[in-house]
């Protein structure tokens, strides 16, 4: 459908919309004052004992500069995986929409106006409109629609005097478009598909338990020859599993595949050798309790006996440290890996599919990474968790369609996990030069340190908030009108070397307020990857 031909209106719609990004607005020029009365005190969230202001960044979730908007009422229930239905579409560029996100609009265009007064009356699905992103096509330029998109809820909606219309969206639910048109009033539709997802996974409690402490000397033989760069490798499978095996280990990284191997070999020789040992160490008790004290051999027998038990105990924890140096576990990882299944599959593979320990790794490496907001809240709900970490997460607007694209909440928390520990420096799309590092990132809104905000002209930009740059120059005067952060002007960022337009340079309005500057830019202008 990305391929097919797009109808002459619709095209020129689109780019009309596109072209309105580059018109300039009249520009208000701001004095560095103090906040005066007319400032709007909540900006402050406290002052320190310099008498600086830090900013309230609650504030800035709520996208005041929209003005006055009226909450909807009609909530609409959430549709069956599956259900097939027609929306009017929201076409827009540099977005992705994620489910339990927030998106302000403001819609200028007549056609895209018609769409959102049908979605405020069909009965269906009430304030209701799918938003789809479109993009270019960096070979020729021409507009191309993603396939997957997501529902918005009209949470708040206000018509100006001019006929445009703001409002408040809320993802809903992914959906597939299977086809598009314009209706007669010129609006948008598709009919779309809504994607049925699943259900988070869990290791099941049954397919576990716990083993013996490990005593198997061939174990810990093998153990001592396992090298440190991970490429270990023991043919211990047997004949009839050979081929299903090999074909398992081949999708696996080699620090998986060395435990794979040492999961098995503890599984099937630890459970014979420590029973064994165990029906060993009673038959010798017994025997020892029935001798009187007095005999010399019988003594010399028991301290080889109670020397053998303590060798076998050292044997134990040299296994454990060796797997602390050569794998890089701690105390808890190591006795995890005692940890056996009854089915198939040894407990790791259960763990690299359970939602539930991916969403704790996710949060735990958020919170490393990016700090704020936490997500220790939603460990218990990973699909709820594996959308605000999307919806939140600073990279290029096609990182984040491939996340929406992603079917399953497993495979999406360990791609999300690849990209936390992936990222590290931010890049000029068109140039590549670099314009910031993690370390130079800033939370200035409740949403993260990535948000959406709307423009006068009806374009939607997704910022990332820096604190610091490099290759950035600033064109042009601040700007205090129609800012996204209260008590802060804008200018408008630019690379230095290839001059694309990055986003914006914000400065503080009152020299107490504190940080004095920061930047935003645009996710549309960062190259995809990092390096």
């Amino acid at each position: 459908m990305e391929g097919g031909g797009i109808p002459e209106n619709e095209r020129l719609q689109i780019e009309q919309i596109m072209e309105l990004e580059d018109e300039e607005l009249e520009v208000e020029e701001v004095d560095d004052e103090e906040l005066s009365d007319d400032d709007d005190y909540q900006i402050l969230a406290g002052a320190s004992a310099s008498g600086e202001y830090s900013y309230n960044t609650s504030i800035v979730a709520l996208h005041s500069y929209l003005g006055d908007v009226e909450d909807t009422h009609n909530r609409m229930a959430f549709l069956d995986g599956g259900a097939v239905l027609t929306l009017p579409l929201l076409y827009l560029e540099g977005i992705v929409l994620f489910p339990e996100a927030t998106l302000p609009v403001r819609v200028v265009l007549s056609n895209f106006i018609a769409g959102v007064e049908r979605a405020m009356r069909q009965v269906g699905a009430p304030c209701t409109i799918g938003v789809v992103r479109v993009y270019r096509d960096p070979n020729n330029g021409s507009i191309k629609y993603s396939t997957t998109g997501t529902t918005a809820e009209i949470r708040q909606y206000r018509k100006l005097e001019d006929g445009s219309v703001n409002i408040v969206t809320r993802g809903q639910q992914r959906f597939r478009l299977k086809r598009r048109w314009i209706d007669a009033e010129g609006s948008p539709c598709g009919e779309i598909r809504i994607i049925q997802e699943d259900v988070p996974l869990r290791t099941p409690r049954e397919a576990v338990g716990k083993l013996a402490q490990l005593r198997n000397t061939e174990a810990f033989r093998l153990s001592q020859s396992i090298p440190s760069n991970g490429s270990w490798c023991v043919h211990t499978c047997e004949e009839g599993n050979d081929s299903d095996e090999g074909s398992f280990e081949s999708e696996l990284s080699s620090t998986e595949r060395r435990l794979h191997h040492y999961a098995l070999i503890s599984s099937r020789g630890s459970d014979a050798y420590d029973e064994s040992i165990s029906s060993d160490d009673d038959k010798h008790d017994r025997h020892f309790e029935s001798q009187p004290d007095g005999s010399l051999l019988d003594n010399y027998k028991r301290s080889m006996h109670l020397e053998r038990r303590k060798r076998n105990a050292d044997d134990s924890l040299k296994i454990e440290n060796r797997l602390r140096h050569n794998l890089g576990w701690g105390k808890h990882s190591v006795a995890r890996f005692r940890d056996v299944p009854r089915a198939f599959w040894p407990s790791w593979v259960y763990r690299m599919h359970d939602s539930y320990l991916l969403a704790r790794k996710v949060a735990d490496r958020w919170k490393q990474v990016i700090k704020a907001p936490s997500m220790d809240s939603l460990v218990m709900k990973p699909d709820l968790l594996s959308f605000h970490v999307a919806s939140k997460i600073p990279i290029s607007e096609s990182a984040r369609q491939e996340l929406l694209e992603i079917d399953g909440t497993t495979y999406r928390l360990r791609r999300e996990i690849e990209l936390l520990e992936s990222f590290d420096k931010l890049r000029c799309k068109t140039c590549q030069t670099l314009i910031a590092k993690r370390s130079d990132m800033l939370v200035m809104s409740d949403d993260g340190p990535l948000g959406a905000y709307a423009n006068p002209h009806g374009f939607v930009h997704e910022v990332m908030t820096l604190m610091r740059t490099d290759g950035i120059a600033v064109s042009g005067p601040p700007v205090k009108e129609f800012s996204w952060f209260p008590g802060y002007a804008w200018s408008i960022a630019e690379c230095i070397t290839c001059g694309t337009q990055l986003g914006w340079h914000f400065s503080a309005s009152s020299k107490k307020l504190k940080p004095q500057a920061f930047w935003g830019i645009r996710s549309s202008q960062v190259a995809d990857g990092t390096i």
